[in-house]
């Protein structure tokens, strides 16, 4: 299969998305796509990232959700985002295995 072409997801939009997600004044907060370009799944990544999650679980956490929609280019920004600007979040979400 091959990947649909490249879709460059600006860094700063994401990092301002972050921003916008960590702060508690925003809470309850729903994330989602304009165009179902992938966007949604590289902010969680990234904030998996930012949460100290492994990578091999932040993949397979996309991917999982992706699923025929994965692209590797998703992948490799989420590996490649510069997480030092940011101060680690507290463990905000939780994730039951129920």
């Amino acid at each position: 299969m091959q990947e649909p072409p490249l879709v460059n997801i600006p860094e700063e939009t994401i990092k301002e998305a972050l921003r916008v997600v960590l702060d508690e004044k925003n809470r309850p907060l729903l994330i989602h796509c304009k165009r179902g370009k992938h966007r949604t799944g590289s902010l969680v990544g990234c904030l998996r990232k930012l949460q100290k999650w492994c990578l091999t679980s932040i993949f397979d956490e996309y991917q999982r959700y992706a699923a025929e929609k994965t692209r590797v280019s998703d992948l490799r920004f989420m590996e490649l985002f510069d997480i030092s600007g940011f101060k680690q979040p507290p463990t905000f979400c939780s994730h039951s295995p129920n």
